[in-house]
Parts: structure tokens; sequence; C-alpha cells
């Protein structure tokens, strides 16, 4: 069993950064490959980012691409979500997700196919 506690939303303008953490324990945590998924009100989970269990391979949604960053530091049981230049379409409540298939298995991302979540982090971006 892994448990997964997301922190580091909050209010921020259009155009400001905020980092997301995701406190990782259990057994096996190391070993899965990681995701950042984000929920609108209203609207579907979405796939936001993915890292792979070592961190040396990361794929993310086109949306967010050249603006966010995932990365993990395993000696400290954590993800994180580095997100710049955020705009108003980035609202959401972002949950991290772990998945014991190796990243490059993943194939099509969809949140059915995660084994583990946090409760989430609501991140307001105003215009």
């Amino acid at each position: 069993q892994v448990q997964l506690v997301e922190s580091g939303g909050g209010s921020v303008q259009a155009g400001g950064s905020l980092r997301l953490s995701c406190a990782a324990s259990g057994r096996g945590y190391s070993t899965f490959a990681m995701g950042w998924f984000r929920q609108a009100p209203g609207k579907e989970r979405d796939f936001v980012a993915a890292v792979s269990w070592n961190g040396a391979t990361t794929f993310y949604a086109d949306s967010v691409k050249g603006r966010f960053t995932i990365s993990r530091d395993n000696a400290k049981n954590t993800i994180y979500l580095q997100m710049d230049s955020l705009e108003p379409e980035d609202t959401a409540v972002y949950f991290c997700s772990a998945r014991k298939v190796p990243l490059r298995e993943w194939g099509t991302v969809d949140y059915h196919a995660m084994d583990y979540w946090g409760k989430g982090t609501l991140v307001t971006v105003s215009s």
C-alpha cells in the first residue's frame, strides 16, 4: 500500500509560479512510475505529467509542455510539479498518483489505470 499527500497549492496571478509536492510512503513507492493529474470543476480528471521510477524519463500533456516540470527525489520520498507561466485555465485540484506499471508501458494515459491517489491540492490562477 502506498500513501500520497499533496501540498503546495494556493492562489496566484496569471504568469506566476507554484511548486506542488507529493509526499509518498509505503512499500514499493520508489519503484513506481508517478503522475500528476488535475480536475477542474465540472470536468473530467486530466493527465498533466508523469515521471519514471528513477526520474530519467518524463512526459507531459500538450497543454502544459514547456511550462510545467515534473521531478522526483526518491531519497526524500517526494515528487514535485514545478508550474511556471500559470494561466487561469490551469485552475483545478491537482492530484498525485502512482502506478505499478513502468512508464514505458503506459500507452494512452487514463486516470482509471492509476493504482494509488492522493486527496489533491487546489490551485487557483486569477487573471
